[in-house]
């Protein structure tokens, strides 16, 4: 009985693997000519960009450091 629950918990485990690794080998859904109209203003953090923007800035300048959001210039806000 201990030997059938093993081999239970092992085929499982295996199935599991196996399907973690077929999600990976699927396509996009969403195709790039697609992204445009699932990029709707409602999906958007601030309801205002370009005060978003300006307090992205400001962020950065007065913290000196960057992190993924593309804005350019050093710590000191000699841009």
């Amino acid at each position: 009985m201990k030997k059938m629950l093993s081999l239970l918990v092992l085929v499982l485990d295996f199935g599991l693997v196996l399907a973690s690794l077929a999600g990976c080998s699927i396509e996009p859904w969403v195709k790039p000519y697609e992204r445009e109209s699932l990029a709707d203003p409602i999906m958007q953090f601030s309801s205002d960009p370009l005060a978003a923007k300006h307090m992205e800035h400001v962020h950065d300048v007065r913290e000196g450091a960057h992190g993924a959001t593309g804005v350019e210039g050093g710590g000191c806000g000699c841009n």
